[in-house]
């Protein structure tokens, strides 16, 4: 069994807590939860024949005076940056975010969020900003903690990237990713 730990990264109220919710035990709560530094869910998962455990750490939300702990990411195989499709700001501290993880611990494999994609009509994330964010190669998905959509997708896709870049690690002669 392969142990992967991921991290939950975005603003406070993007919906981190309730897409880790959504996947580790389908559940949706209206109710807001604010996470105090950060909770650790655990799902197995099988992808492409390997079993795999995600310990899935989901981390308070930045805020303007509170930024995000890197020192968590530190060990991290991956992670996943999301964004709150009716918060065009939660799209810049995305970006910020991003480019300090890339910044501090390097490339990681990564997937991109627009959360609250059943409230597409209400959204402020434009279809511009979010082509801009798949030209730089990112993989994106339009995920939504209330109905499930996209939310298995995300965390497999996300895994197996990990599983990937582990593979080619060990090809390149590096220890693989714990």
């Amino acid at each position: 069994m392969i142990k992967k730990k991921i991290c939950m990264l975005g603003s406070f109220g993007v919906g981190k807590t309730s897409l880790t919710a959504q996947f580790v035990a389908r559940l949706f709560d209206d109710r807001y939860h604010t996470t105090v530094g950060v909770k650790v869910d655990k799902k197995l998962l099988q992808v492409d024949g390997v079993d795999l455990t995600l310990m899935v750490w989901d981390m308070a939300g930045e805020e303007d005076n509170l930024p995000i702990r890197l020192n968590y990411v530190n060990d991290a195989a991956g992670y996943i940056l999301v964004i709150d499709g009716t918060r065009a700001k939660t799209l810049d501290v995305a970006l910020s975010i991003q480019e300090r993880v890339q910044t501090h611990v390097g490339d990681l494999p990564f997937i991109a969020v627009i959360n609250k994609a059943d409230q597409r009509g209400n959204w402020e994330v434009q279809r511009s900003q979010i082509e801009d964010m798949a030209s730089r190669g990112w993989t994106l998905l339009e995920t939504s903690a209330k109905t499930g959509e996209h939310v298995e997708e995300m965390f497999v896709t996300l895994a197996r990237q990990i599983l990937q870049a582990a593979v080619k690690d060990a090809d390149d002669g590096l220890p693989e990713l714990v």
